[in-house]
């Protein structure tokens, strides 16, 4: 194994690597602002330190959606760690995030 693919193991089991997460919205709706709040909780309570959260508005960037096959919004989008993983919705709950992520739940 190389040294670029080891990955460390924090307390909580999750990787101790940078998850990079795309949150894709049009505008400041209800749904997309529940999204985004959603995510961050989830962030701070499993991947506290070791996520980034970019928020795409497709209304200001529509050519955007292509690159990641954005069908509907709000989605979520996990490009690292791979493989990229994709969630519609509102996040709200937050089993199914989770596993749909693949995080390991903080003790």
């Amino acid at each position: 194994m190389d040294h670029d693919s080891e990955q460390n193991f924090d307390k909580s089991g999750n990787t101790s690597e940078v998850w990079n997460l795309t949150l894709y919205v049009a505008g400041q709706t209800p749904k997309s602002i529940e999204a985004f709040a959603n995510l961050k909780e989830i962030c701070e309570t499993h991947l506290k330190d070791h996520y980034i959260i970019e928020v795409v508005d497709l209304v200001e960037n529509p050519e955007l959606a292509k690159d990641d096959q954005i069908l509907a919004i709000p989605t979520l989008v996990r490009k690292l760690p791979e493989p990229i993983k994709k969630i519609i919705g509102t996040l709200a709950n937050e089993e199914k995030v989770l596993v749909g992520l693949d995080i390991k739940p903080a003790s």
